[in-house]
């Protein structure tokens, strides 16, 4: 179970104060898989990066019961002046996985070649997407972050970044940000709404697509 506990965040640009998430308290169940709706700005970005821990909010809590992935294919948490392989190391160790394991399951996926030997800062943008998805991938998770599902490579290899992804779905919730009320449907049996700093859940995905098309009509 992930709690968010009186979660209040906002950013402050130019003296002006931008509230996201207005003294939120609410839980996402394990056992379900969620998908977040919302207009632009809303905040469902920086809900996935809070309950990630890739960002912390300005007062409140977030609990994690589960083990909890980063934002899937997000590549922030990368030493760019350090290799692919130092990178993918690290990070097993981090997480408690067998070294050998993830970096055979990572060269594997990503295939990049030598590139994985050469340091992040070298990479296209295609190849650190490569080498994030593939370590997204290579470490279980109990509950995966989704921040819109993206088109990594070409289609072979999206077709292998899907299978990957429907086969770690089998095991595991997610929690979902999409524009694309399809994808939240077919990824998703909850769904929750962002709007005027507080977060909606609803126990069933449709009740949630409903919600968001009737507040922005």
């Amino acid at each position: 179970m992930i709690k968010l506990d009186r979660v209040f965040k906002f950013y402050r640009s130019g003296g002006v104060v931008k509230i996201v998430l207005d003294h939120v308290t609410t839980r996402f169940e394990t056992g379900y898989s969620y998908g977040l709706m919302g207009v632009n700005g809303a905040g469902k970005s920086t809900t996935v990066r809070l309950i990630a821990g890739t960002e912390l909010p300005n007062a409140g809590s977030v609990r994690r019961s589960s083990r909890v992935s980063w934002p899937l294919g997000f590549a922030g948490g990368f030493h760019y002046a350090m290799t692919g392989r130092e990178n993918v190391k690290f990070v097993a160790r981090i997480y408690g996985a067998d070294i050998r394991k993830t970096l055979d399951f990572v060269e594997d996926f990503s295939e990049i070649g030598d590139y994985i030997d050469a340091p992040i800062k070298t990479y296209s943008s295609g190849m650190l997407a490569r080498l994030s998805f593939g370590l997204s991938m290579a470490i279980d998770f109990e509950c995966y972050l989704v921040d819109e599902i993206t088109a990594v490579g070409d289609a072979r290899f999206q077709a292998r970044c899907l299978e990957a992804f429907t086969e770690r779905r089998k095991r595991a919730d997610i929690i979902m940000v999409s524009h694309s009320m399809e994808t939240v449907k077919n990824y998703c049996n909850r769904g929750g709404v962002i709007v005027d700093g507080q977060i909606i859940l609803f126990a069933n995905v449709d009740m949630a697509i409903e919600t968001y098309n009737r507040l922005n009509r």
